[in-house]
């Protein structure tokens, strides 16, 4: 039996199901696999969390089918046009998703949620479900294995997150590009994978996720979600979530792509005897890059006026116009609820709460001067 199937297997076992629902799942499994086995360099406590983790993403497709065949009704739920971040990365998305989150009357998908989405969360429970704990015990293992990462991602167990896991569950998320060195999984996964089938899944468990615990706003649960990474994919998100409404975030390339680099280089090293630091400057390039020019050209084939643009710069120096203006642009209130709870969170969530770091762009093959030149296009596009 070979890896890919002796980590099904174990999946199966363990979860005690067997059914892993619609197919689309299987290339992107088998080529992770096979370029972790080929590329990682894995060090034995690397391949045991990779491999940990792929069995982990399993049972999970695996209990979240078995909650559709128990109660098929949950397929009658709608997901009805999600508000979803998307852009470069490290860009500031983060602090605005954690605002936007703080609205009481929407839903957005919590840290705690994608380490254990079944048993679905239930409304009266969803403040204090017992996975808060775990999420927030695992996370305190994440900071001793990571001790960079709270300085980079300011997150707790209740705050937004992105849908990584989720899609990881389809097998085509960055995530394990952020993690592992799987070279000729991310070119693949860049260049080659159809992901309407991870988008199709994203809508599966959102629907999941609401069955029992809606938003109080209006007649449909509001999604307020965010990930960068959707930029490669644009079309395929689309395809599935044809009304969806999107925001951007936007900050200097020359700064972007050193911290993402930086930050793959501080989830990457302890699973490895060797990091490849030029890999890591030059995958976020070509990831930066192509998605920008996909998502523009997007935007320009008639779908520029489902976008809402927010400079790093501005939002950094005030968050409150680009908060209120996004409001209005949906048109919906900006209550004294959901204003304090966003004002809470910005005076305990200060910028570098737990430090900060200088980078250096030639650790990683990088040159800010070349960086800003090659990003022309997305710098002039947007007024950079």
């Amino acid at each position: 039996m070979d890896r890919v199937a002796s980590l099904i297997e174990r999946a199966k076992t363990e979860a005690g199901f067997d059914n892993f629902g619609a197919d689309g799942w299987q290339e992107g499994l088998e080529r992770l696999v096979h370029s972790a086995e080929r590329e990682a360099h894995h060090t034995q406590m690397g391949a045991a969390v990779f491999d940990g983790m792929v069995v982990d993403l399993l049972k999970q497709r695996l209990e979240i089918e078995s909650w559709y065949a128990r109660y098929p009704e949950i397929d009658d739920e709608q997901i009805v046009a999600p508000l979803i971040g998307l852009g470069l990365p490290r860009t500031g998305s983060t602090a605005f998703s954690c605002m936007l989150g703080e609205d009481p009357h929407v839903r957005t998908l919590r840290t705690w949620e994608p380490m254990k989405v079944c048993p679905p969360p239930e409304k009266a429970t969803y403040d204090n479900d017992p996975r808060i704990a775990l999420a927030e015990a695992s996370m305190k293992v994440r900071d001793e294995r990571f001790p960079r990462a709270k300085q980079m991602l300011p997150s707790t167990a209740t705050s937004p997150t992105e849908c990584q896991l989720l899609m990881g569950m389809d097998f085509k998320a960055q995530i394990f590009q952020a993690m592992h060195q799987v070279k000729s999984y991310v070119q693949w996964l860049h260049f080659e994978a159809d992901l309407k089938s991870t988008y199709r899944w994203l809508k599966r468990v959102f629907k999941l996720l609401q069955w029992r615990c809606p938003s109080d706003l209006g007649p449909h649960t509001h999604w307020r979600l965010k990930n960068p990474s959707h930029i490669l994919w644009i079309d395929d998100l689309a395809s599935v979530f044809p009304d969806a409404r999107f925001w951007m975030t936007h900050r200097d390339p020359g700064d972007v792509i050193t911290s993402v680099a930086d930050l793959y280089y501080e989830y990457t090293k302890p699973f490895t005897d060797s990091v490849d630091k030029a890999w890591l400057g030059a995958v976020n390039i070509e990831y930066c890059e192509e998605g920008m020019r996909r998502v523009i050209a997007f935007r320009e084939a008639g779908h520029d006026a489902a976008f809402f643009d927010v400079k790093f710069a501005e939002f950094q120096r005030d968050p409150w116009p680009s908060i209120e203006a996004l409001y209005r642009w949906l048109g919906e209130d900006l209550t004294p609820e959901a204003r304090a709870g966003m004002e809470r969170w910005r005076a305990e969530t200060p910028r570098d709460k737990h430090g900060s770091r200088t980078i250096d762009p030639a650790d990683y093959g990088l040159d800010k001067d070349a960086l800003r030149a090659r990003f022309a296009f997305y710098r002039e596009r947007f007024g950079i």
